[in-house]
């Protein structure tokens, strides 16, 4: 008698292991998506703690707003500024540009003018899963 397995169990084996991927997949795509969003609102937090610190320290009111996005990153970011270490990036967004990269952070993130929290350029316009700081 041959030792070995039939077609028929090779293809219980099949079928059961595409329906606990078809069960699995969905359910890893949106933890992934949820991590992302709550990612992308923290780093919206730490853009309106560095806005406000900075408004405080410069004598800033509402209402008062950079002179451009560049110019709000390199004034928030960096070791010489201190409100926040590194360039923010989304992590859903799809963009070429390196992580930690004033292009990249403008690209993901408008600041806005103090009193107005910053958006989500990525993702907050989406209806379906917008970044959006509460």
């Amino acid at each position: 008698m041959k030792k070995g397995f039939t077609l028929v169990e090779i293809m219980i084996v099949v079928a059961i292991i595409g329906l606990l991927a078809a069960i699995a997949i969905p359910s890893f795509m949106k933890a992934r998506t949820t991590a992302q969003k709550n990612s992308c609102i923290n780093n919206l937090r730490q853009i309106e703690s560095a806005k406000d610190q900075y408004a405080v320290e410069q004598g800033k009111t509402n209402g008062w707003t950079f002179t451009s996005e560049e110019s709000a990153f390199s004034n928030l970011v960096g070791l010489a500024s201190g409100y926040i270490k590194t360039n923010p990036a989304c992590p859903a967004s799809s963009s070429d540009c390196a992580k930690g990269t004033i292009a990249r952070a403008v690209l993901d993130y408008t600041v806005n003018a103090i009193g107005t929290p910053p958006v989500c350029a990525v993702a907050g316009s989406a209806a379906s899963d917008p970044h959006v700081l509460q």
